[in-house]
């Protein structure tokens, strides 16, 4: 008997990614075959995205494309899975008749029986969203006993009998899902209310996983979480952080751990110095800033000022000179006036980062923000967006720029025309640029290789290679 055909599409961010890779190893263990292309699949499951308005609707143009196939005869079956289909269950299945199902997070440890079902031709009903943060009590040390009863995904116990991973790809980096959730309120963000609570792994349970990984040819494992810096404190340790990092940097043919998701006003000197001295620790901090202005920072209730950020980056500089810094900010923000912007332009324009994404303020339903007064025209957050964009590319550029002499440790990921191509230490995977790499001799995918910067592309590198480091 032929085994059903399934491709999954994978949307958002990296922690979706894992989610992916567990949906598939749990479905490849309930006798699924799993596909990589969505022309050859006979159900088509689309892991969605529901964080901004952007975001959602790639989602939905998503569920239509694969509809389309479906419509065309060359697939059977659309499934929505993921935060859209969490956060919206039943409202989306209403608005969306093409996908056959709209399944939330509780069905994830049953997905092979679910979709069994949605392919024999039965209906299964869409869930009535609820805000997850109330499934897990309200004091962290409380929640991992708890856990164990609800569905978390990309996290253990909570999410059940753990499915074998199953990649999709064999990309020498991972992403590597160490807690789900999160505690802050911040006024923008919906996340919480349908990722529910903070929840951490196990430290034994994310060593297994990458130990299995590197095993596996990765080379990189990727820590992500929706706040990596609060990780730990529902396991009763504190500098739980470190002490993962230090027993991920003894695992044998691992070669990169990157670390991302900080919250710029948790983050300890400790965490600090450790992340600059462990060995396969890469010198790279992700730090969500969110914006610089003190008064817009308190009505988005979050913490700091341009000083203690600028703070916060010395330390860490005076560490490791070479560290990758990334972050995000958002412009439009109820009650920002135009001295707020020039106070996160003078601090965008101070900071050198290597990489900075700006996005424009919009309500997300649900959240404190929509009932701020001080909302702003729609064309007054454009204009702010496009001038706080083009400063972000000039200093993004600038700052890559100042690279040129330095000698980099890059991972190589492709070949594009001849090129081999890959990520220094400092960047991120997909989100902050690659550095091109060359060389008279043959590097294959996977290669950690040496090299001088020699020039750049806009934020991209151009780097030959260095005898040695």
């Amino acid at each position: 008997m032929t085994s059903t055909r399934v491709h999954i599409v994978s949307l958002g961010c990296a922690r979706n990614d894992v989610d992916s890779d567990e949906l598939a190893g749990r479905l490849e263990a309930g006798g699924f075959s799993l596909v990589d292309e969505p022309e050859d699949a006979e159900a088509i499951v689309v892991n969605t995205c529901g964080f901004i308005e952007s975001a959602k609707k790639d989602s939905i143009d998503t569920l239509l494309a694969a509809s389309d196939l479906k419509a065309r005869g060359t697939t059977q079956r659309v499934v929505a899975v993921g935060c859209m289909a969490e956060r919206y269950g039943r409202e989306l299945a209403d608005a969306l008749p093409e996908a056959d199902a709209v399944l939330g997070f509780d069905d994830y440890e049953t997905i092979d029986d679910k979709l069994r079902l949605i392919m024999s031709g039965a209906h299964v009903e869409a869930h009535t969203p609820s805000d997850r943060r109330r499934l897990l009590p309200l004091a962290p040390a409380q929640r991992q006993a708890a856990a164990s009863d609800v569905v978390i995904p990309g996290t253990a116990p909570a999410s059940g009998p753990r499915a074998v991973r199953r990649r999709r790809g064999n990309a020498p980096s991972a992403p590597v899902k160490i807690a789900s959730g999160c505690d802050r309120r911040c006024a923008f963000c919906a996340i919480p209310s349908f990722r529910g609570s903070f929840v951490s792994r196990p430290i034994d349970d994310i060593v297994e996983e990458v130990t299995w990984l590197a095993d596996h040819g990765v080379r990189e494992a990727f820590l992500v979480s929706e706040n990596t810096s609060s990780y730990g404190k529902d396991l009763g340790e504190l500098g739980a952080l470190e002490t993962l990092l230090r027993r991920l940097d003894g695992i044998d043919n691992l070669d990169w751990i990157r670390v991302s998701y900080l919250q710029p006003a948790e983050i300890r000197p400790g965490l600090i110095e450790a992340m600059c001295s462990i060995d396969k620790v890469v010198p790279y901090f992700d730090l969500s800033f969110q914006h610089a202005a003190p008064n817009v920072l308190r009505r988005m209730r979050r913490f700091g000022d341009p000083d203690s950020f600028l703070g916060l980056l010395e330390r860490i500089r005076h560490l490791r000179p070479e560290a990758g810094i990334r972050s995000n900010v958002i412009v439009g923000f109820p009650g920002e006036t135009d001295a707020d912007v020039r106070v996160l332009t003078d601090f965008v324009s101070e900071a050198r980062l290597d990489a900075l994404g700006v996005f424009p303020y919009s309500d997300e339903e649900g959240t404190e923000g929509v009932d701020l007064d001080g909302h702003l025209p729609s064309e007054v957050i454009d204009e702010r967006y496009e001038q706080v964009s083009d400063l972000a590319n000039d200093l993004v550029d600038q700052r890559a720029l100042e690279r040129v002499g330095e000698v980099v440790r890059v991972l190589i990921e492709s070949h594009e025309n001849g090129v081999a191509v890959g990520r220094a230490e400092h960047q991120g995977p997909e989100v902050d640029g690659s550095t091109s790499f060359l060389s008279d001799a043959t590097v294959a995918v996977g290669d950690l290789v040496w090299g001088r910067v020699t020039g750049t592309d806009g934020v991209d590198l151009i780097a030959r290679e260095e005898a040695s480091a």
